[in-house]
């Protein structure tokens, strides 16, 4: 039986746990292969891939397919995700709107009506930011 060897770097997903964790019910967790990760109720909202070159972030069908046809060069869907709701982002370079964009619409995918109600009073609209 062979093993797999991760190899990933945690410093990587740091811009990724600053903004998510801004969103209320966030919370810091490790995943598959021991990858840093951030999940909202128990449920996996994205993570630092084993391999240390993308980030799965959970996004319902329609909206990853708006991504990835929008932004071929950010995102992108290996043959293992396409039966679930992710979209993978390449690693390097990040771009902190869409960064953020991206994690807000996963988040609200996850998040109960409490949280999303918390979300709008702090930020003034039910909008993603």
């Amino acid at each position: 039986m062979k093993t797999r060897t991760a190899h990933f770097n945690p410093s990587d997903f740091e811009p990724v746990r600053t903004v998510a964790l801004r969103f209320p019910g966030t919370e810091e967790s490790v995943s598959h292969e021991n990858t840093p990760s951030i999940k909202v109720r128990g449920k996996l909202m994205c993570r630092l891939h084993e391999s240390g070159e993308f980030i799965p972030i959970r996004l319902d069908f329609a909206i990853r397919d708006a991504y990835l046809d929008s932004h071929p060069e950010i995102f992108h869907l290996p043959d293992h995700f396409k039966g679930y709701p992710y979209v993978c982002m390449w690693i390097h370079p990040y771009d902190w709107k869409l960064l953020a964009e991206i994690l807000e619409l996963s988040w609200r995918g996850l998040a109960t009506k409490k949280q999303l109600l918390e979300w709008e009073a702090r930020t003034g609209s039910d909008e993603p930011h």
